[in-house]
């Protein structure tokens, strides 16, 4: 199950464009990253022993820093989410534009179709279980360590000049995309409450994870750049899988990523619309975006994600965009999340598992640096979470205050407690 919260859509796309941003230099980046996984993972468990709570990430955040941070947390989470969907609904396009080599626009058209057939069945509360994208990301770790044993094979010496042809800064660009494949080290923290010795369970959990995904992920940076020797490829694994069974290892590949990404985008689009619900109850979001009814899965939610789906997939359609931007946007979000989470490690946690928090917290702030001016998609979600949750604290004050007019009283009645009475000011 850790291993399933870290491998993902990603691995379809996020390969390619860190090789297009730094070339053979990405292996650094890729180097860098697992680095700064073994600090990060650290402190998730140690945090998830400590406080076993389902809410994780936004628990710490509030045990540390109070409820506006949790909903600034909790906020960034969404807007990464929500820049992120199109992102991955896109990987599925190109991969069956690829297929059927076709351009841009089938892929847009694509991803299009994903979305809205994903929204749909989020509307109608058809939902795709966990575990049935356990098993999807499982197949795909599968389809991954079999492609980098096919393909390294007599191709490990190849494309490795010139080293780096964008310069050294473009390593920190690439690890910045690459910070996409190591957002899920905080996600087992929800379940810490469910193992039967959390202590002893999650850390062994964690370590193997940490193993499997280091030699999954070293494994297949070599392979892209040895193999990828178009730089304009969006299909890595489609190339690595052509290697080593044709053609018929690339339309497999095509229709994994179709399944994939849809079912990915099924489990997180849900849920993501219940927690927009949640903060907005939470005062961290407008009201407007709240159903106001009991469904599953709230609709209105959905509906601002298919607009936004829209409108970002016209925008790549248009050559206004290109797929890294959506990734490294995403990215940014994530970051924010993280830097809000590792903050309140450093405050709540001490001794090694302090240092190991600081030392996390130091790395993504550095990998942060790199998101340049998309940090301004986590800048703006946390100044739409501050702006409504102090909107919400003047409207309570207000409605607080026994000299403003009243329309209703929602404690006790007019007669038992008159305003402007001893007992209505208590």
């Amino acid at each position: 199950m850790y291993v399933g919260a870290l491998v993902g859509p990603g691995l379809l796309l996020v390969p390619a464009l860190a090789v297009q941003a730094a070339g053979p230099a990405s292996i650094l980046a890729w180097l860098g990253v697992l680095a700064l996984s073994a600090p990060l993972a650290w402190t998730f468990v140690t945090l998830a022993v400590r406080y076993p709570t389902a809410e994780g990430v936004a628990a710490y955040v509030r045990a540390a820093f109070g409820e506006t941070a949790a909903g600034v947390a909790g906020t960034c989470f969404v807007g990464g989410v929500f820049v992120g969907a199109p992102a991955v609904a896109l990987t599925g396009g190109l991969y069956v534009a690829e297929l059927t080599e076709s351009g841009t626009g089938v892929a847009v058209a694509v991803g299009l179709a994903i979305a809205g057939a994903v929204l749909a069945a989020n509307a109608v509360s058809l939902r795709l279980s966990s575990g049935v994208q356990l098993a999807l990301a499982s197949v795909l770790v599968g389809i991954v360590a079999l492609a980098v044993l096919v393909a390294l094979p007599g191709n490990v010496t190849r494309n490795w000049t010139p080293f780096a042809p964008h310069g050294w800064w473009a390593v920190g660009t690439a690890a910045n995309i690459l910070m996409w494949l190591i957002f899920g080290w905080e996600a087992m923290a929800q379940l810490a409450g469910d193992f039967r010795r959390p202590d002893r369970d999650l850390p062994r959990a964690a370590a193997i994870a940490f193993g499997t995904i280091t030699l999954l992920y070293a494994g297949l940076g070599v392979a892209t750049i040895v193999v990828t020797a178009d730089a304009s490829s969006h299909v890595p694994l489609a190339d690595l899988m052509a290697v080593g069974f044709g053609e018929v290892g690339r339309a497999a590949t095509a229709l994994l990523a179709l399944v994939l990404t849809m079912g990915a985008m099924n489990v997180y689009v849900g849920s993501s619309a219940k927690l927009v619900e949640a903060l907005v109850k939470a005062r961290a979001l407008p009201r407007w975006l709240s159903d106001g009814t009991d469904r599953d899965i709230p609709r209105r939610p959905l509906v601002v994600l298919g607009v936004l789906c829209v409108c970002l997939l016209g925008v790549l359609a248009a050559g206004v965009m290109t797929p890294d931007g959506l990734i490294r946007a995403t990215s940014a979000c994530f970051v924010a999340v993280y830097v809000l989470a590792l903050a309140a490690a450093v405050r709540l946690l001490t001794g090694r598992q302090q240092i190991a928090a600081v030392v996390a917290l130091a790395l993504v702030c550095v990998v942060g640096v790199f998101s340049a001016g998309y940090l301004l998609v986590p800048a703006l979600a946390a100044g739409l979470a501050i702006a409504v949750r102090r909107s919400a604290s003047r409207r309570a004050l207000v409605s607080a205050d026994p000299s403003s007019p009243r329309e209703e009283v929602t404690v006790g009645t007019q007669a038992e407690c008159p305003v402007g009475s001893a007992e209505g000011h208590r």
